[in-house]
């Protein structure tokens, strides 16, 4: 899960895939228009932000075109305390190193060890399967090197 540990954020309505499942706390792309859950594939320049209420196949307007609410950074090096991928724990050498999604692939996680798309950047510590992440995405966002 993904979740603001620290900086200035901002809700914004954005329209979403109709009949798309998401996570809660998981990180959303762009997709034709629309946002999908991110996934490890996802290049950061397409991340939007963190959705705030899960999406699910039970909700009553699941095949529906609407609107959802995402948190969204408004500042430089938001910090974001995210879950780590239990196939690649966390250690503190990671503190300074780029990672991508995690090999979940709803958006929920961070992979250590992982770098193709460089979609998050370690900044602290937690434990094995938590830790701090500037995220490279969405209009800060860097190309991955």
């Amino acid at each position: 899960m993904v979740r603001r540990h620290q900086g200035k954020t901002k809700f914004m309505w954005f329209p979403v895939t109709a009949s798309t499942a998401i996570k809660v706390g998981a990180l959303t792309a762009w997709s034709s228009g629309q946002l999908v859950a991110a996934t490890s594939s996802s290049a950061g320049y397409t991340i939007a932000g963190v959705l705030r209420h899960a999406i699910a196949a039970t909700d009553a307007d699941y095949a529906s075109e609407r609107t959802v609410e995402v948190e969204v950074p408004v500042e430089l090096n938001v910090v974001w305390q995210v879950t780590v991928d239990a196939t690649a724990a966390l250690v503190v050498t990671d503190i300074g190193t780029f990672m991508d999604i995690g090999s979940a692939n709803d958006g929920t996680d961070v992979e250590s060890g992982t770098s193709t798309y460089d979609t998050w950047l370690c900044t602290g510590f937690l434990s094995a399967t938590e830790g701090l992440f500037v995220g490279n995405w969405g209009v800060f966002g860097r190309a991955a090197s």
